[in-house]
């Protein structure tokens, strides 16, 4: 099977039980992104991943303030931080990735959410950027120029996690059907969407594939 070559990565987002049906976080549909994964996965020489790795007292979550809900704003150490559900906690179950994603050819996994003042959507920023995931120096030390991105959620960690990519000067592309969206409000997708393509971020359906081969 052909591969993109060397200059190019696929970046994996947050592919974690607790974003998946039947966790904490669900994301609607995320789970059907997994075979669209899996096919991709064998085109690439270079994968890397991000993990939602929280404490438990983080910030973002509701539960750590009384009296709040999930999906209320508040202010988080100056920054305005939408409430979540707890979720993807350090060393439990719901932050680890599903067994039926293949992580044998995976070249590291980036940490984010650690820092229990800030949230961290992007996987190479927290959102204040503040701290940094070390993703970055990973890419451009194994000479990374184009990084495809997929995972969850595209309205939410996928979006940042481009936007990012782009503003540090990665050729950058979202494949469209190997993300899925939260969806607070109901079109906060196809706004990632427009928001996505106005930075100049490439977004396309996985079929295209073999143009970048």
């Amino acid at each position: 099977m052909n591969t993109i070559n060397s200059g190019s990565a696929l970046i994996l987002v947050d592919i974690q039980h607790d974003f998946l049906p039947g966790g904490a976080l669900a994301v609607p549909q995320g789970d059907e992104i997994l075979p669209i994964i899996a096919s991709l996965q064998p085109h690439f020489e270079h994968i890397v991943a991000t993990q939602d790795w929280h404490p438990a007292k983080h910030g973002s979550f509701a539960a750590n303030h009384p009296g709040t809900q999930p999906g209320q704003l508040i202010d988080l150490d100056g920054l305005s931080q939408i409430l979540w559900p707890v979720h993807c906690v350090e060393g439990t179950p719901g932050a680890d990735f599903p067994d039926t994603l293949d992580r044998s050819r995976w070249k590291a996994v980036f940490k984010k959410g650690q820092n229990p003042k800030v949230d961290s959507y992007s996987g190479f920023f927290d959102n204040a950027r503040r701290g940094d995931t070390g993703l970055r120096t990973h890419l451009l030390l194994q000479g990374v120029r184009r990084v495809c991105i997929v995972g969850l959620a595209l309205d939410y960690c996928v979006k940042y996690t481009a936007l990012d990519a782009r503003s540090l000067g990665f050729e950058t592309i979202v494949f469209t059907d190997a993300t899925r969206a939260v969806n607070l409000q109901p079109e906060d997708g196809q706004r990632a969407l427009l928001e996505l393509k106005a930075a100049g971020i490439t977004c396309l359906d996985s079929k295209n594939l073999t143009r970048y081969v």
